[in-house]
């Protein structure tokens, strides 16, 4: 039970190893299978180190697992363990083929701020620039802002038009 246990904090380890160093080791098996179709692209996916130690955690913990409760042999472990490892890296490849492909988030343009609302930081003068806070993709972000009449710190604002990427012109909303 104890080699089984080893390789399940193998695996731990070895994951946190890839959180730590990911993309460290990206370029040294480019192109070692490269004219190979069936293994082109095999240490992108399946032999990534998140898969790899996901297959060799589960292994040792299902082992450990099947033979702490059942009294299996190592062989009966590894029959246990052996295919919770296997569905785990595949888990693991998919999750992470899923989160690599999302392509759906289109990123912020400036015209996606008109009819925000936002807040005065600086005052807005009649003539000149002020700054307010709108939000931009779920982030706050500071710009520079003006507006046709006077505008007081604190006062709430719909920006009208983009004049930049760093600037807007709003007008002050009336409740």
């Amino acid at each position: 039970m104890t080699w089984f246990l080893g390789l399940g904090v193998a695996g731990v380890l070895l994951l946190v190893l890839s959180l730590v160093v990911d993309g460290v080791f990206d370029g040294v098996f480019e192109g070692l299978f490269e004219g190979v179709d069936a293994l082109d692209g095999l240490f992108d996916g399946w032999l990534s180190l998140p898969v790899v130690a996901g297959f060799v955690s589960m292994v040792g913990f299902a082992g450990a697992i099947a033979m702490g409760s059942t009294g299996v042999g190592a062989v009966g472990a590894t029959v246990v363990g052996v295919p919770a490892g296997v569905a785990t890296g595949l888990v693991t490849y998919r999750l992470s083929r899923a989160l690599l492909n999302d392509g759906s988030g289109a990123a912020p343009r400036g015209d996606d701020l008109i009819g925000a609302s936002g807040s005065v930081v600086t005052a807005i003068p009649a003539e000149g620039y002020g700054e307010v806070l709108v939000r931009r993709g779920g982030q706050p972000v500071k710009l520079a802002a003006k507006s046709p009449a006077p505008v007081a710190r604190g006062a709430e604002v719909w920006v009208e038009e983009t004049l930049s990427q760093t600037a807007v012109s709003v007008r002050l909303v009336e409740r």
